[in-house]
């Protein structure tokens, strides 16, 4: 049985997302945070691992974004996960008897116009979703529910008082799969990469126009700062294609060339992802 690690509690929608992705026969390994994900990995004690990376609401994870470089992982697959909030509560529990709603801060925020319907309940941050749904489970609380995924209420046996309270429905995350070794993505590829360029005039337009010329399309970026080196950065670019394409090689030998420092993340299979109106 492949074992897959994700930060959270059993019942996150990190685990939604690894049963979605890997399939139903997984072994789902919960833990308590984004490190112990890529530990777990790079020690062999799971196959491959799951990390958030960005949310279509609350953009990207940065943490995740620093840690990819810090260890030596492949991304090997990608997933856009469809995020239904629903209002967990103990059976028999009804909103009017609410007090208190607790989830995650990301969580709360992107249900903020389903609480000004209800102003009179407390707002509580919680470390994860899933966990708020098991607390509120475990200690037996009826004055309280959890805003947390449908597969959190299986897991802890909570009853659903409301479901897609979300205030936008195009609200997705895109998950990331690891393993220690890459893997041949196929022809429809995505493939991420890490650099650094010397500080110097136009240096950015010689790395984009390497893709731009070959008529890659580049799908993200994103910048972080390089630790001790104020005022510089890090750069992180997801593009359509693999490395084995001979465009793509060009393209990232050119890149290379000009870099200070260069890393492929991982070439991976692209997710064919549907918008909420394909889903419903």
């Amino acid at each position: 049985m492949t074992a897959v690690v994700f930060q959270g509690e059993l019942g996150a929608y990190s685990e939604e997302a690894a049963l979605a992705l890997f399939g139903p026969e997984i072994k789902p390994v919960p833990c308590s945070s984004f490190e112990k994900v890529f530990i777990a990995v790079e020690e062999g004690n799971v196959d491959q691992g799951l990390i958030p990376i960005e949310n279509t609401l609350a953009g990207s994870v940065h943490r995740n974004y620093d840690l990819l470089l810090q260890y030596q992982l492949h991304i090997v697959a990608e997933y856009h996960l469809r995020v239904r909030h629903c209002l967990l509560a103990l059976s028999g529990v009804e909103v009017k008897d609410l007090r208190q709603v607790l989830s995650h801060p990301q969580a709360l925020a992107q249900c903020r116009q389903w609480f000004e319907k209800h102003p009179k309940l407390e707002i509580i941050s919680s470390y994860d979703t899933a966990g708020s749904a098991r607390i509120i489970a475990e200690e037996g609380r009826r004055d309280a529910a959890a805003i947390a995924s449908r597969r959190a209420a299986e897991v802890y046996e909570m009853q659903i008082l409301a479901e897609g309270i979300e205030s936008d429905t195009a609200n997705y995350t895109r998950f990331l799969g690891l393993k220690k070794a890459a893997i041949d993505p196929g022809d429809d590829a995505k493939t991420s990469v890490a650099f650094a360029l010397r500080n110097r005039p136009g240096v950015l337009y010689e790395a984009l126009h390497a893709f731009a010329e070959r008529s890659i399309d580049l799908t993200k970026i994103e910048s972080r700062p390089i630790v001790g080196k104020p005022w510089e950065y890090l750069f992180y670019l997801d593009f359509a294609g693999s490395p084995q394409q001979d465009i793509v090689a060009e393209a990232l030998n050119e890149l290379e060339a000009i870099s200070t420092l260069f890393r492929v993340l991982g070439a991976y299979p692209r997710h064919q992802w549907k918008t909420a109106s394909e889903q419903e």
